[in-house]
């Protein structure tokens, strides 16, 4: 991602509710033959209209992404709940079930680490804000407090709504939305744009082999 300022992955990084994010390391260049996961697209596309109506402020938010056609066949009457033809071919399509929330005052990297999804749920996606400052700032202190204080009252910061998403096929897509420029044609798609948060929502997905078996 690249704001007006600066690229992302070069930027440093501080949530906007006083917690230090996860590291953001280079992102990981999508070959250009690479194909999108399209069904992941759209689903990740999808939270990030439902976070922008909601607004700004907010605290994380963590969904699992299940398969449309495995949730109705469970649960025929949300059909008219997600806004689908129970009739109509829902071949890879993908429902994001919002979660409880998270614990107040808990890092989403801190929370997402205790997370294990179970072999139902597909994928999984995170919406979060974040302060992002340009590299000339430099190094940070060291004190999560002060540095919270420095990067909310820099001139240059760029608040930014994150929506990570990834799947258990390996599939990964981020939409990233600038609050100054707050607008649907202005939202960042990629499928490498914050690498670490990517990394911590494919790890709750792995698999773990029952010690009983």
């Amino acid at each position: 991602m690249t704001t007006p300022d600066a690229p992302l992955d070069d930027a440093v990084n501080r949530s906007v509710n006083g917690h230090p994010s996860a590291p953001v390391d280079q992102p990981v260049d999508q070959p250009a033959d690479s194909p999108v996961d399209s069904r992941l697209r759209a689903v990740v596309l999808e939270i990030e209209r439902h976070a922008a109506e909601t607004g700004w402020d907010q605290p994380a938010r963590l969904f699992a992404l299940v398969p449309t056609a495995d949730l109705l066949a469970q649960e025929p009457a949300l059909a008219a709940v997600v806004g689908v033809d129970p009739e109509a071919d829902l071949t890879g399509s993908l429902t994001p079930v919002e979660q409880e929330d998270l614990p107040p005052g808990q890092p989403v990297e801190e929370f997402l680490a205790q997370v294990m999804w179970p072999a139902e749920v597909f994928g999984t996606a995170v919406v979060v804000e974040r302060l992002v400052l340009p590299p000339s700032v430099g190094e940070l202190p060291e004190d999560p407090s002060s540095a919270q204080e420095l990067a909310e009252s820099h001139p240059d910061r760029q608040e930014v709504r994150m929506v990570a998403a990834a799947t258990r096929s390996g599939s990964t897509y981020c939409a990233l939305r600038l609050r100054s420029h707050d607008d649907a044609f202005a939202v960042i798609e990629g499928a490498h744009l914050v690498p670490a948060l990517l990394e911590l929502l494919t790890s709750t997905l792995d698999t773990v082999d029952d010690p009983e078996q």
